[in-house]
């Protein structure tokens, strides 16, 4: 269903600001520390519903009636790019890079004087940027999605079995869930814990509920700091914890997405023991792909919560993820 009518503008007054950040601060007082285990091999494989041979997991919800739904929401034409530019001013982690190096202009011998312009990019193309996690990126122990031993299908060119060259094509209905917006903020503080009380006051908020197959994607804010204040960025941010996490993933949706780096809180404040539990739960327990790093705020001040979704990874035979550069079509 559409909103009932646009949302005001993702920045907001100044008091709703203030009142908004109140509200953030009295809630992770109340939150208290946990702690979180993965669910046991018996307790996760073989998947319940897709069975043990399954290596798609939330892309087998990916059918052609699902694109027709999806298509019969674009009205006008009109298209958000979701991607953020690749270039070197942009966060990275660790060694990842991304280098474009211009090579020299080649003219061609013939009369017209054609001349031809390339560029060699050096990067981990995977997990660079605006980003799709295949299910080897995160595992269990030694097991990705389904208890596949990864070191079973590990090999020197990459994984020989749910490598992101096989998830293809995603053009389903989106909602975009603007917890930022519900805080009168542009970006929540850092390390703030979206809870499922957010994600239901969100989404009352635009009128909209998520169905099974959407792409799920939640509006930080976090990517106004993306090759402004890098350092931040990486440093920590604001994402769903582990209890809303769980709460989307019963709703059998084909992808979660973040403007953030790992879509979920880090570091969690409700479970510090745990090093990124949401991605061993979507990836690695539920078999959803993440999508990391998106340009939200263009999105989310037009104030409309539903869209036709698209992306398509690269075909990177027995990668663990690719850039992306996905859209919003309305």
């Amino acid at each position: 269903m559409r909103p009932l009518s646009r949302r005001r503008t993702l920045f907001g007054s100044a008091c709703l600001a203030c009142a908004g950040l109140h509200g953030l601060a009295a809630s992770a007082v109340a939150q208290e520390p946990q702690r979180w285990s993965p669910p046991a091999a018996g307790d996760r494989c073989p998947s319940p519903r897709w069975g043990a041979a399954d290596r798609r997991g939330s892309m087998n919800l990916m059918t052609a009636e699902r694109a027709k739904r999806a298509a019969s929401l674009i009205r006008t034409g009109e298209i958000v790019e979701c991607g953020q530019t690749l270039n070197q001013t942009m966060p990275f982690f660790g060694t990842r890079r991304f280098d474009v190096h211009l090579k020299r202009t080649f003219m061609n011998p013939q009369p017209n004087r054609r001349g031809s312009n390339e560029e060699l990019v050096v990067s981990e193309i995977s997990q660079v940027g605006t980003q799709l996690d295949a299910f080897p990126h995160q595992t269990i122990g030694d097991e990705a999605y389904n208890c596949v031993n990864i070191p079973r299908i590990s090999s020197r060119n990459g994984f020989t079995e749910m490598g992101v060259d096989t998830v293809g094509t995603i053009f389903t209905r989106g909602v975009l869930i603007d917890v930022a917006g519900l805080k009168g903020v542009p970006t929540l503080p850092d390390t703030y814990e979206i809870t499922v009380a957010d994600l239901e006051a969100a989404l009352s908020r635009q009128n909209v509920r998520i169905e099974e197959g959407d792409a799920v994607i939640i509006h930080t804010g976090w990517g106004l700091l993306w090759g402004r204040e890098n350092a931040r960025f990486v440093a920590s941010c604001p994402g769903i914890g582990v209890a809303a996490a769980e709460w989307i993933l019963r709703q059998n949706p084909i992808l979660m997405g973040s403007d953030n780096w790992p879509v979920e809180c880090s570091p969690s404040k409700t479970m510090p023991d745990a090093s990124l539990p949401v991605h061993q739960l979507a990836l690695v327990v539920h078999g959803v792909h993440l999508l990391e790093n998106m340009k939200l705020d263009v999105l989310a001040q037009r104030g409309q919560s539903e869209f036709a979704f698209a992306v398509q990874p690269l075909k990177i035979q027995g990668g663990t993820g690719s850039t992306v550069a996905p859209s919003a079509l309305f």
